[in-house]
């Protein structure tokens, strides 16, 4: 089975990387591919450029066992819709083995109104990544079509390609990416929240309206 997890990355951060490894782990899967998106269509569009958010994820995924970086979205001209790339990827694997959408809580209580939902579970599992005694908000109509497709275990996902819902439930980590792009632009260093790699990357490159804060201090203390 190949799971597969859709976003912006900007930055990514440990939030990610931990779901990523829970499913990988809890599942049984064989890769986790990340797919970052160049066009987003329910969220705000990235501040880092294409290229940036490239070598953010290369360094985050460096060295990391099943985690694949799946570059096929940043070469679409158009928006990512999540029903093209999975065409995409059952050309590439095949009708026959599964595939695992990986998404969050709150995605997943809009999901009705992405582009073309059945079809989408035609072409792979939506597995629905939350945190430790919360249960997603769905509409009846959500709720109605959980209650059709549900899936309690990876043993269920196994048997066939598509078509069910898994609720997985993760190690609460409290990150977002636009958490820490806040407190890098106030300054604040966010380490332990993202792989030092990463931080390096956005310190060099001034993203998220980086201040290198030993330049800011010499700057208010010329005696320093």
């Amino acid at each position: 089975m190949i799971g597969l997890l859709g976003g912006t990355f900007d930055p990514i951060h440990y939030g990610h990387l931990r779901a990523a490894l829970d499913c990988l782990q809890a599942l049984a899967l064989d890769q986790v591919r990340f797919i970052p998106l160049r066009i987003a269509v329910h969220r705000p569009q990235p501040q880092a450029s294409t290229e940036q958010r490239l070598a953010m994820l290369e360094a985050a995924l460096a060295d990391a066992p099943g985690f694949v970086l799946d570059r096929r979205e940043l070469h679409r001209d158009g928006p990512s819709y999540t029903l093209d790339t999975l065409r995409s990827l059952r050309a590439e694997f095949g009708t026959e083995r599964p595939l695992c959408l990986l998404v969050g809580a709150d995605a997943y209580g809009g999901f009705l109104d992405w582009h073309r939902p059945l079809e989408i579970l035609e072409l792979a599992h939506l597995v629905v990544m939350r945190r430790p005694g919360h249960d997603p908000v769905a509409s009846p109509a959500l709720r109605q079509l959980y209650l059709e497709r549900v899936c309690e275990n990876a043993r269920c996902l196994a048997e066939r390609p598509g078509g069910r819902i898994l609720f997985q439930t993760l190690t609460q980590l409290d990150i977002s990416s636009t958490r820490l792009r806040e407190l890098i632009a106030l300054g604040r260093r966010p380490r332990y929240l993202l792989p030092d790699a990463v931080l390096d990357y956005i310190e060099r490159e001034r993203l998220y309206g980086h201040v290198d804060q030993t330049h800011a201090f010499q700057s208010h203390h010329p005696g320093a």
